[in-house]
């Protein structure tokens, strides 16, 4: 009995010292096994019974690249009187708005709203940023921008330029862009942001053009002379632009 009891009082001893263990510090979990984590990437068999229909879909996607493309020709003035004239989706309980042009609409308020953002991160970051280049006019790539940390005017542009890009804007709508003003014949460089081909929106990051982030038709004094990005190069022309640059008063 007595050895019987000790050997019970031992086996009591650990369960409990094993229950004190187990319930002290979360131990970490196993690792799952790489065989049985999803692989993303694999190639699909011959015999897939998606990807015919998958393959389709790319082709007739591929046909439009351009989501502008798809944009109303013009505005829905009464999405609601509109929807009720096409008549009612079964079971809805109101008049259903033209999709088209919601989805126009609200992606490119959002934009806007991001744009806007990004002009008053860059011209509030940009005062504790600035360097002068000096005697020597020297366009410092985005690289050596950060590695400075900071720039002028034609550096910190950059930090615009490629978040607009990152974040998703096309590459034919935005574009660093160099202007000039007649008055002192001072060159500036801006970001230019075409949703509209004839009046771009300006994101100055430094705040020498403008604050804000205005079209450019709002900001008198200042002619654009080219606008370019990585791969593309475009000359300014215009009488007007022209007779602002040579000091003259357009007719």
């Amino acid at each position: 009995m007595r050895g019987s009891r000790r050997a019970t009082s031992l086996g009591l001893s650990t369960l409990v010292t094993a229950l004190c263990l187990g319930a002290g510090c979360a131990t970490a979990p196993r690792p799952v096994a790489s065989e049985r984590a999803p692989h993303f990437f694999e190639a699909p068999t011959s015999d897939d019974p998606w990807t015919p229909q998958i393959a389709s879909w790319q082709a007739r996607e591929r046909a439009l690249p351009d989501v502008e493309l798809l944009r109303p020709a013009a505005p829905v003035s009464n999405p609601a009187a509109a929807a009720s004239a096409a008549g009612r989706a079964d079971g809805a309980t109101k008049p259903r708005g033209d999709l088209r042009s919601e989805y126009f609409a609200f992606r490119a308020e959002r934009k806007r709203d991001l744009a806007r953002e990004v002009a008053a991160w860059i011209q509030s970051t940009s005062k504790q940023h600035y360097i002068p280049d000096g005697p020597v006019d020297h366009w410092a790539t985005l690289a050596e921008t950060l590695a400075r940390n900071g720039d002028d005017c034609d550096g910190l542009e950059l930090l615009t330029y490629h978040t607009l890009r990152d974040l998703g804007f096309r590459e034919d709508e935005v574009y660093r862009a160099i202007v000039f003003r007649p008055s002192d014949r001072q060159h500036h460089m801006v970001t230019l942001w075409f949703e509209r081909r004839d009046d771009p929106w300006v994101i100055d990051p430094t705040g020498a053009m403008t604050h804000g982030m205005p079209h450019l038709s709002e900001v008198p004094g200042w002619v654009p002379l080219k606008v370019f990005s990585e791969t593309e190069e475009f000359t300014v022309r215009g009488q007007s632009l022209e007779s602002l640059i040579a000091g003259r008063t357009p007719r």
